[in-house]
């Protein structure tokens, strides 16, 4: 009985991801040359699309095998980039895109699920799109660190890290007991540039007594951010710059 629910389940993820490409391929294929490509018609994918109706195995199978020939993940991430004079970027036309994230999520979760997690980490705001969509695909929950003490909270643990470039030093502050002894804590950030960020993360599941299994980090720039990380910390980075 128990293989069957999880073949089940397997089924049902797998059609949700044929979707999730099929929305991305609407980006770049018009109906009918999707219809075309796929042999299906255009009003069966305009359903897919809107949610009406989940594609049977074969057909989801289809739709992915044609989207994984056609999108480059990577390279979706990519030409968002574009970098100002200073070094920095616009990051929302990355983060804003939750079908985009949660493919890339799709693709990159077995590895995590291997690091048996407990919780998600990530530092307020940019991070929580992709934390969330990571927290929600290995079923565990999700804390937070701000750059102010919220309301309400009596006990914080805080770390302080320099912001970027501008040797200006905050602090990040999260509720205590967010982070229980002993789990096992995935970092998770848009984007690693010096490490300070990640480095203050790292220290506060350290005084939370928890243990990181793991930093995932959507885009990395340069290299300088990994003298910061400790060598006993596997980094996966989707994209590095």
């Amino acid at each position: 009985m128990e293989e069957k629910r999880v073949s089940k389940l397997e089924s049902v993820l797998l059609r949700i991801r044929a979707i999730e490409y099929l929305k991305l391929l609407k980006k770049k294929f018009t109906y009918d040359q999707l219809a075309k490509a796929l042999d299906l018609s255009a009003p069966v994918l305009n359903r897919y699309v809107k949610g009406h109706v989940l594609p049977r195995d074969d057909r989801a199978l289809r739709i992915i095998e044609f989207a994984e020939k056609h999108i480059d993940l990577r390279e979706e991430v990519l030409k968002r980039i574009k970098f100002d004079d200073d070094g920095f970027f616009d990051n929302t036309k990355i983060i804003f895109d939750i079908t985009l994230l949660k493919l890339i999520v799709s693709k990159s979760i077995n590895k995590f699920i291997k690091m048996r997690v407990n919780k998600v980490l990530t530092a307020a705001a940019d991070g929580i799109p992709l934390a969330t969509l990571v927290a929600s695909e290995l079923g565990t929950d999700l804390v937070y660190a701000k750059r102010e003490k919220e309301v309400g909270v009596k006990i914080f643990v805080e770390e302080t890290c320099i912001l970027g470039r501008s040797g200006v030093t905050v602090s990040l502050y999260l509720p205590k007991g967010a982070i229980k002894p002993k789990e096992r804590v995935l970092i998770v950030d848009d984007i690693i540039r010096t490490g300070e960020t990640q480095r203050a993360l790292i220290n506060l599941v350290k005084k939370s007594r928890a243990t990181v299994a793991g930093i995932f980090v959507l885009i990395a720039i340069g290299k300088a951010w990994r003298k910061m990380i400790p060598e006993n910390i596997p980094v996966d980075v989707f994209l590095e710059i």
